[in-house]
C-alpha cells in the first residue's frame, strides 16, 4: 500500500486563510473557491456565516465552492448511490500516476488549520497560531476518467467531472470499507476525523513555519529508501531520538510513501483512523 499525504482545503493562496478548528474541537476543512462549481458554500453543511466571516467578507455563501475532496455524505443533499469521490488533473495527478498509485492506496488529507471562536455574533480566529492538520481519508476502489460520459448519474455533481480543459482530469472512488491488516473493526473507505487530536497535528509543536513538520522516527529518509515523494533533499530531514523532523516542501499537493518501503506506515495509519474517527 502507498499512502499519500494530500494538501487539500483552505490556506493563505486559495481561500485565503487556514480552515477553522471550531470551539469544541471539531475540525472544518473549508473546500477552496471554485467559481465553476454548480455547489455554493451556502448549500453545504456550514455553520452560519463563517465562510465570510472568517475571509473578512472576501468569500461569501453565495460563491461557487470546489467540494473535493467530498467525503462525508451529510455535507450536501445526495442522489441515490452517492460514494465519496477525489478528483485530481495536471502536474499532481501526473506524480500520482508516476508513483503508481492505484486501487488499494490510501490518502490522508491535510490542510492548514486555525482555532476559532464564535464572539459578539461573529466568527473570528482565537490568537492561536495555524498549523498543518490531518483532516481525512479516502481508501482508492476504482480510478475513473473525470470526462466520461458513463459516470454514474451521482457523480455528475463533482466538480472535476465533464471539465475536458483540466489536463489528465481524473476521479478517485472510495472504497465502501477500509482494508488495513491488523484492523480490528469496519470503517468506512473515506470518512473525516470528527475533532482536533495531537496525534492529527504534522506541524511541530513551537515550530515557527507551519511546514515544520514532527513525524514518527519511522519516517526518516535512510539510504536505500526512497523518501516521501518531493522530499529527497536530505537536508529538509533531521532525526531525534523518540521522533525525526521535516522541512515540508511549500509547494506539491500529493507527497508519496511506499508501505514496501516504509512498513510501519500502516500501523500508523491504522491507528490514526481507528482512534480518531
Amino acid at each position: 500500500m502507498k499512502v499519500i499525504l494530500s494538501r487539500k482545503g483552505f490556506d493563505s493562496s486559495a481561500g485565503g486563510c487556514p480552515s477553522p478548528i471550531l470551539p469544541d474541537g471539531r475540525l472544518l476543512s473549508l473546500p477552496i473557491p471554485d467559481q465553476q462549481s454548480p455547489v455554493t458554500y451556502d448549500d453545504i453543511n456550514l455553520p452560519t456565516n463563517i465562510v465570510s466571516d472568517l475571509t473578512g467578507s472576501k468569500i461569501s455563501g453565495r460563491d461557487g465552492a470546489h467540494l473535493d475532496p467530498d467525503v462525508l455524505p451529510e455535507s450536501i443533499k445526495r442522489q441515490a448511490g452517492w460514494r465519496p469521490l477525489f478528483g485530481q488533473f495536471g502536474a499532481a495527478q501526473s506524480h500520482l500516476r508516476n508513483q503508481g498509485v492505484g486501487p488499494g492506496d490510501l490518502f490522508l488529507f491535510f490542510g492548514l488549520f486555525r482555532h476559532a471562536e464564535h464572539k459578539d455574533g461573529r466568527w473570528q480566529w482565537s490568537k492561536t497560531p495555524p498549523k498543518h492538520v490531518l483532516w481525512g481519508w479516502l481508501q482508492i476502489a476504482e480510478i475513473w476518467p473525470a470526462e466520461t460520459a458513463r459516470l454514474p448519474r451521482w457523480a455528475q455533481s463533482h466538480p472535476h467531472t465533464g471539465r475536458g480543459d483540466l489536463a489528465g482530469n481524473t476521479l478517485y472512488l472510495a472504497s465502501r470499507q477500509l482494508e488495513l491488516p491488523g484492523l480490528a473493526h469496519a470503517l468506512p473507505g473515506a470518512g473525516a476525523f470528527p475533532h482536533f487530536q495531537a496525534a492529527l497535528q504534522l506541524t511541530a509543536p513551537s515550530a515557527r513555519s507551519v511546514s515544520q513538520w514532527r513525524l514518527p522516527r519511522w519516517f526518516y529518509r535512510s539510504q536505500g529508501r526512497p523518501p516521501l515523494s518531493y522530499h529527497q533533499r536530505p537536508e529538509r530531514w533531521q532525526q531525534k531520538p523518540r521522533w525525526c523532523e521535516l522541512q515540508a516542501a511549500a509547494r506539491g499537493q500529493e507527497f508519496v510513501l511506499d508501505s514496501a518501503h516504509y512498513p510501519q506506515v500502516n500501523r500508523w495509519v491504522r491507528q490514526l483512523i481507528s482512534n480518531h474517527c
